[in-house]
Formats: structure tokens, C-alpha cells, sequence
């Protein structure tokens, strides 16, 4: 079986805008739909995912020395430095991180966990062609609107060096497909399990799972009344234009004071409703996929909750999406900004109506779907790969997204309208036989990393 019949299985798979970069390009539209197996985001303490994201600034140090030694292979005290940095600067606001010395620890070991993790991918003949590397480094730029020169340049400017960056993304990209291919091929559900939980689980026989976007409009601990009335009014004004259409994404960036969710829309993806905030849980309780809901506060400060998508397994429906899009390939001749500002210029066609998306979808795609005017037809969830189901994710019927950098080139999508449809019940079986998976994830994952760590060589050392 693979994925793309069953709901449930997007939550076993990695956020990383990276992760799937390594698939050979097919001739049809068909390339966006996923064909690789499920897969989960890895669990380790103080970091429970592999950073590629791009950071332009970096950890003044005046000096450097090695804080422990993992199969030869240093690990530095200007790496844990960074890493705590990274942590710290990353966390949404209200987040209460653990102090300082504890972060650190938790920092260490889990850097030292990954050393072993990479030394074990080297040792099975893992590794990452050039090619896959510089087009990862290329849709970082462009998701940074960068060119290559002009993210070297601002490194360099930033006293990062490009080389030792490009390195570490390199070494990370690799440490993310191993845990992959190793803690999955450990995860086995049989069919008698699936029945029984089917039968007897109470996550089985209700609603358990939501996707909700939302809007941060922090106050600080000692906002005075003015100061908080002033906020609340520009989240209600935000949340009316919201509610009247406007592009949530659009004012997530503009607005949001959760860096960690700009590049997602605002959304969290889907989660069980136990692992979300009964605020939001509450907030849109009574509303249908795509509605706003009324400001609600928190600790953190005011919030515009937006609900993105809701998984029923009692009523066993879920959510399928009619959208179209104009693709443009990288090549050597056209890179990924490039193609980023073409698909900027064909969308204010679009916009300013001087021609139709269709129109220019046959004129200028270069997917199989261009002669139909862009039409994928109607999908479900997991089809695609994670940058683009994302994107179509934050749209509503009708709107386009910006430019969305994937592995296959650049897109311009517009949604066109959506559903909701009853599961198979071979659709109810496989997404089952997810939740039993990701329920496994935890403890196989710390096996796995537990015996690869156990037989390791672990040095640590003081400092000078």
C-alpha cells in the first residue's frame, strides 16, 4: 500500500522543506504526488527537529574548544552555542524554555546523538549527491528571496562561512533519511492489531484530530490597559479582515508574532486534539473548515484562530481539494529566483486580469497538466509533497498563493474548491494502522538511538 489513501498518514511526515528533495523528476504532473513511504519527524531531547532552516546571524565567540569526542568526530563548544542560540531565538513567544545550563545539556546530547546517527549513515554507504545538495541550498535562497550570490554575499556579510554551512546542511539532510529508513523498517502493525483498535479505541470512535492556524499578537508581561487595548483592537481588525477573506497566510507574515509558524500560514498541521492548546480546541469548536473564529487570549497575548482542516474519525470523512497550477522548472540556464519572479509577473496578469489562470497555465507550465489549464483535479491528503499541500493548505476557493519553491521547480496555485468525502473502509484500516505507527514512533525511535549510542565511542571532556 502506499500513503496516499489515507488521511491520517500526513502526520507521520516530516515538516522539513528538505526532506524529499532526492526524487528523480517525472514527465507528468503526476511527480507531485508522494511515492515514498511514511515517515516521522524525529524525537530527541531539547531538539526535536533537524534544523535547515537558513539563520543569518551567528554566535559571537572569541575562542573554541572541543566538549566531547563522538567516533573521532568533535563536537565543539561553538556548536552547542549556536544550537542553544538557534533554540532560544526560534521559540514562540511565551514558550518557557528549560534554564540555561539544562538547555545546554539537552543540547549537547542531542548533538552527540546526531554525530552517532551520521557516523552510522557513512558506515551503510548513505550519502548525498552535489546535485541533491545545491538544489536544496538553492530553495533555501529562494525561500529567503535570495539568489545563490546574494546568500553567500549576506553570509559573508554576517561572518557565516558559506562552505562549513553547506556542510552541516549536507550531514543533516542525511542524518534526517536515515532515522527514516531505520526506525520505520522497525515499526511493524499487524492486521489483528488494526481490527482491535478499530473495535475497542476510544481515538478510533470520535473526532481527534485538527489543523488550526492562527495569528500571535503578543503583550508584553507589563502591557499597561491602553497598551493591551491598543493590541486587542489590531487583532480584531485582523480577524475581521480575515473572516471577509483576506489571505491568512499573507497576514501571518505581516502580523504574527509566532516566527515559528510564518512559513507554514500560521497552521500547526494536524494534530491530535489532545496535543493542542483547549483554547484553540474551544475556539473552533462550531466552525466550519476555512472560518475564522472570534479573538480569543492567552498568557501569550491575543490570538486569530483560523480552522484549517478537521479529521473525524467517528463520521469518517476528511477533506479533498480541486486546485490547478502553473509549474516552471529549475534548469542551469534558469534558476530558482528567476522562475520565482516569472510566476510573480504571471500572477499579476492574473490578478490585474489581463488574462486567465488557465490561459496562462497552457501558455507558460511545463507539466502535463498545463493543456487542461493547469487542472490536477480533485485530491486528498498526502498527495502531494509537503510544499505544496501546504500552500494549498492556506488558500481559499479561488485565491492564488505566492510563488512555492518544491523539489520539482517552482508553482502558482490556485484552489479551486473543496469537499468533504466519506473514507473507504480501506481508507478507515490504513489510517488506523498510522496512528498504531506513530503511537510506536516514540519508544522505537529511542531504541534504535539508544543502541546505535551504546555502541559508540563517547568521549567528554571538560573545559579548558
Amino acid at each position: 500500500m502506499n500513503e496516499r489513501s489515507f488521511p491520517r498518514a500526513r502526520r507521520l511526515l516530516p515538516v522539513l522543506c528538505l526532506s524529499l528533495l532526492a526524487t528523480t523528476v517525472a514527465p507528468t504532473w503526476a511527480q507531485l504526488r508522494r511515492n515514498d513511504t511514511p515517515s516521522v519527524s524525529p524525537r530527541i531531547p531539547g531538539e526535536r527537529a533537524l534544523s535547515t532552516e537558513l539563520k543569518l546571524s551567528g554566535v559571537p565567540t572569541t575562542s573554541d574548544y572541543i566538549v566531547a569526542v563522538v567516533n573521532q568526530e568533535p563536537v565543539t563548544h561553538t556548536e552547542v552555542d549556536r544550537r542553544v542560540a538557534r533554540i532560544q531565538e526560534s521559540a514562540p513567544a511565551g514558550t518557557r524554555l528549560p534554564p540555561t545550563d539544562e538547555l545546554r545539556r539537552q543540547v549537547l546530547e542531542a548533538l552527540i546523538d546526531e554525530k552517532v546517527q551520521l557516523s552510522y549513515a557513512r558506515a551503510i554507504g548513505m550519502g548525498l549527491a552535489d546535485a541533491e545538495l545545491e538544489t536544496a541550498i538553492e530553495n533555501i535562497a529562494a525561500q529567503n528571496q535570495m539568489t545563490l550570490r546574494e546568500l553567500r554575499e549576506r553570509m559573508q556579510a554576517d561572518g557565516l562561512d558559506f562552505d562549513r554551512y553547506r556542510s552541516s546542511l549536507r550531514e543533516q539532510i542525511m542524518i534526517q533519511r536515515v532515522r527514516e529508513r531505520e526506525v520505520n523498517a522497525r515499526i511493524q502493525v499487524t492486521d489483528d492489531e488494526v481490527t482491535a483498535f478499530m473495535k475497542d479505541d476510544p481515538a478510533a470512535q470520535a473526532e481527534s484530530s485538527l489543523n488550526v492556524a492562527h495569528i500571535l499578537i503578543a503583550v508584553p508581561d507589563k502591557a499597561s490597559d491602553a497598551e493591551v487595548k491598543r493590541l486587542q483592537a489590531k487583532a480584531e481588525d485582523i480577524q475581521r479582515r480575515a473572516a471577509a477573506g483576506v489571505g491568512f497566510s499573507d497576514l501571518v507574515k505581516r502580523n504574527s508574532d509566532d516566527t515559528s509558524t510564518h512559513d507554514s500560514g500560521g497552521a500547526f498541521g494536524l494534530r491530535e486534539v489532545s496535543r493542542l492548546p483547549e483554547l484553540f480546541v474551544k475556539a473552533v469548536q462550531s466552525l466550519k473548515v476555512g472560518e475564522v473564529a472570534p479573538v480569543v487570549r492567552s498568557r501569550a497575548g491575543f490570538h486569530v484562530i483560523k480552522l484549517v482542516e478537521r479529521e473525524n474519525t467517528a463520521q469518517a470523512t476528511y477533506t479533498q481539494q480541486r486546485a490547478r497550477h502553473i509549474l516552471l522548472r529549475s534548469t542551469p540556464q534558469a534558476g530558482t529566483r528567476e522562475l520565482v519572479d516569472r510566476l510573480n509577473d504571471i500572477r499579476k496578469q492574473i490578478t490585474g486580469g489581463q488574462a486567465s489562470f488557465a490561459q496562462l497555465a497552457r501558455q507558460h507550465s511545463e507539466d502535463g497538466s498545463g493543456a487542461k489549464g493547469g487542472e490536477l483535479g480533485w485530491t486528498s491528503p498526502g498527495q502531494f509533497v509537503p510544499e505544496f499541500e501546504k500552500a494549498l493548505l492556506t488558500l481559499q476557493p479561488g485565491q492564488i498563493s505566492e510563488p512555492v519553491v518544491s523539489r520539482f521547480g517552482v508553482h502558482l496555485i490556485q484552489l479551486l474548491e473543496r469537499r468533504e468525502v466519506q473514507l473507504s473502509e480501506a481508507q478507515k484500516r490504513e489510517a488506523a494502522r498510522s496512528v498504531l505507527r506513530e503511537r510506536r514512533f516514540e519508544s522505537t525511535y529511542e531504541d534504535w538511538a539508544r543502541e546505535l549510542r551504546a555502541a559508540a565511542y563517547v568521549e567528554m571532556r571538560d573545559a579548558p
